[in-house]
């Protein structure tokens, strides 16, 4: 355990809106700094006061819409602040940085649910991260229509990306699965259609079997 904190260790969480991804986030969190252990807690958009400021325009409530490419162009922005300013200097000291959403979220929802295109945004990505790569990615899966009904519930309204049309966030879904399926070494799958406490379980046992056996560094980057 001792040598895998000394290391740090990059976890990321992705899924469509309403998979539960930030729950389980939230969930192992906590029960790492319980352990001891130190955890950097973060998210995309945002992270950083830059990227905060980015997640509004991004997120806002708007008839107007938003060129893609220029959507995808404020993502990868906050993500090269996010890069820079969190996750690597977390990583270098030791920590376990866990982010909700990271570069495969733009691959799903711009490059699938916009359809730029795979292609061009991991070759973007590939430059506002520097190389930086999550050690393990936990696919939260969930069909878009319990997405949007686990939306229907909560009190706030929906923001920009909440309210694209279904075929979009089926897209968005399809897009995470082709990724998931391409890297089976980073990608754990997980089925977000059951209870919170199961799924919290799995996603923690593999989490521990990890920094219990894993070389070094595919977090390894520009720093």
């Amino acid at each position: 355990m001792r040598e895998a904190e000394q290391r740090g260790l990059f976890i990321t969480f992705e899924g469509v809106e309403g998979s539960g991804k930030s729950t389980q986030a939230d969930l192992l969190a906590a029960v790492l700094e319980e352990r001891g252990l130190a955890v950097v807690r973060s998210r995309e958009p945002g992270g950083t006061p830059l990227g905060e400021r980015v997640r509004d325009i991004l997120l806002e409530r708007s008839d107007g819409g938003m060129e893609p490419l220029a959507e995808l162009f404020l993502f990868l922005a906050s993500r090269a602040e996010h890069v820079v300013r969190v996750i690597v200097p977390g990583l270098a000291r030791g920590a376990i940085v866990l982010s909700d959403r990271y570069a495969d979220a733009s691959v799903a929802y711009q490059g699938g649910g916009r359809q730029l295109g795979a292609g061009l945004v991991q070759r973007l990505n590939e430059t506002a991260t520097g190389g930086v790569q999550p050690d393990v990615t936990f696919l939260i899966d969930v069909a878009p229509e319990t997405g949007q009904r686990r939306k229907l519930r909560r009190a706030d309204e929906p923001d920009r990306i909440e309210q694209e049309t279904l075929a979009f966030h089926e897209r968005v879904r399809d897009a995470y699965l082709a990724l998931a399926a391409g890297d089976p070494a980073r990608f754990v799958v997980v089925d977000g259609e059951r209870d919170t406490e199961v799924i919290a379980h799995e996603i923690l046992n593999a989490v521990e079997g990890l920094l219990a056996t894993r070389p070094p560094g595919r977090g390894e980057g520009r720093t």
